[in-house]
């Protein structure tokens, strides 16, 4: 039984190899996919994020708490 299991697990895990052919990755490649859909509200959101906690440096803003980089 479990060898059955386990043949059935590494089965189902090798079934989602799949090779991308290079004229298909612009089907993949939509902006739902990018890992900061995004960069300008990430960005604001950095600059926030340095400005509430008053660090210096945090993600390579400088300045304090003030807001005056």
């Amino acid at each position: 039984m479990r060898t059955l299991t386990a043949v059935w697990l590494m089965a189902g895990a090798l079934g989602g190899c799949v090779t991308v052919q290079p004229w298909e990755r612009g089907i993949h490649a939509g902006p739902c996919m990018a890992v900061v859909p995004d960069p300008e509200e990430a960005k604001l959101e950095q600059h926030l994020f340095a400005y509430r906690e008053g660090s210096a440096g945090g993600y390579g803003d400088t300045g304090g708490g003030c807001g005056c980089n």
